[in-house]
């Protein structure tokens, strides 16, 4: 199609006798089409989001139970430790597809292959944070006659709550970026989008930027729950 009878210009558009943008038929940046097409996100921004606050939220309640058990049973760090790294290797579009035959395209899919992959790096960062506790701390508990469980939720759990925290901040940047394949199992979310219009530079940068301001908000999130809870870092500092 010749752009060069010019009929129009303005805000970034220069458009021919058909009405259709140069910018938009050169897959180029254009301002104006972001701004007119901003409610076309709306709906995969939610999905996405949804899609990584439930995996991210069950990973961190299986993780956490993992923790303290293998915590209490060091033997079983190890095992734990393989399996969840072996999950975490798969390839995400791999797992998406392969998990389609056992529970089918949608929301389902996506989070049990999303909430797998947050295993390795929340429990490893349980265990860690556990049993980096100061001997003393324990010791002190100990002393005072609390029981092991007692000792475990009163005292190690809250000092290591800022390492354990750690790990759910990596885990849900991690799984914001994952979800974006999420629409391999019918999940939709900002993949659905990028992958629509991929060769289309401003469907990728508004969808890209929506899932990294995700990432970033749900990380000042998890780190504004740290400092509340942890009242005692602030006060050291």
């Amino acid at each position: 199609m010749s752009l060069t009878p010019v009929i129009a210009q303005g805000g970034g558009f220069v458009r021919d006798r058909t009405g259709e943008s140069s910018c938009v038929s050169e897959n180029g940046f254009c301002p104006d089409w972001i701004w007119d097409n901003l409610d076309r996100y709306v709906t995969p921004t939610w999905e996405h989001l949804y899609l990584t606050v439930i995996s991210v939220g069950l990973g961190f309640a299986i993780a956490v139970a993992l923790g303290l058990l293998a915590h209490r049973r060091r033997w079983l760090v190890g095992p734990i430790t393989w399996v969840t790294s072996v999950l975490y290797t798969i390839p995400s579009p791999a797992a998406f597809l392969l998990l389609l035959p056992l529970t089918g395209r949608g929301n389902v899919t996506a989070i049990v292959a999303l909430t797998a992959y947050t295993q390795v790096i929340i429990f490893r960062n349980v265990v860690n944070g556990l049993a980096n506790v100061p001997a003393d701390a324990v010791d002190a508990a100990t002393g005072m006659g609390m029981a092991p469980t007692q000792r475990l939720f009163r005292v190690e759990v809250p000092l290591a709550m800022p390492e354990i925290l750690a790990g759910l901040r990596i885990a849900a940047a991690t799984t914001v970026g994952l979800a974006a394949f999420a629409f391999l199992a019918g999940a939709g979310g900002l993949g659905k989008q990028i992958a629509a219009q991929i060769t289309f530079r401003s469907n990728v940068v508004v969808a890209g930027g929506l899932a990294t301001l995700m990432a970033a908000g749900l990380d000042l999130l998890v780190l504004g729950f740290q400092r509340a809870v942890t009242p005692w870092q602030r006060a050291a500092s």
